[in-house]
């Protein structure tokens, strides 16, 4: 049976190249002269520190200007959460790289396949959603569909077998 998996990945790497170039942007600019603005990675979380909420919100300008030339979708930072204040009026902010498909995108992702009446399979296999079905055409029909009706995740499609 052919199949594929409709995973949310974003490559790491680059991730990584656009911070260490937002850093070294944000050192070199005159209006930043002098603070404490940066930006720091663990793992998938990233913080950004500056010294007022103008300076936040410059610093995350930085940040997405370097992602989208890296070509990494901006859509993969979670920064919902607020910023945080710290001694001497300082702010930081966390970031969150997304990675793996979460439970409601998941069912959003079947609820779609399953409306739009084409013959094929789609079951939650952990952080990745897992399209089986008896034609390659259909696979590539079900491709096509998610990435016009999924717009809220940069969807990616790997492992796919004939």
């Amino acid at each position: 049976m052919p199949s594929f998996d409709t995973v949310l990945e974003p490559n790491l790497v680059e991730v990584k190249n656009a911070i260490e170039q937002s850093n070294k942007e944000i050192g070199t600019r005159f209006d930043f002269k002098g603070s404490d603005a940066r930006i720091e990675q663990k793992e998938k979380e990233l913080t950004l520190f500056a010294d007022s909420d103008f300076q936040l919100g410059q610093v995350t300008d930085v940040l997405l200007n370097k992602m989208s030339k890296r070509g990494v979708d901006s859509r993969f930072l979670d920064s919902s959460a607020k910023p945080e204040k710290m001694s001497h009026d300082k702010l930081k902010q966390k970031i969150i790289v997304k990675a793996g498909i979460e439970g409601d995108l998941g069912k959003k992702i079947q609820k779609t396949i399953k409306e739009s009446k084409i013959k094929v399979q789609a079951s939650i296999q952990g952080d990745t959603v897992r399209i089986t079905g008896t034609k390659r055409d259909d696979l590539q029909a079900v491709m096509a569909l998610l990435k016009k009706e999924i717009t809220e995740a940069p969807l990616s499609f790997n492992n796919f077998r004939d």
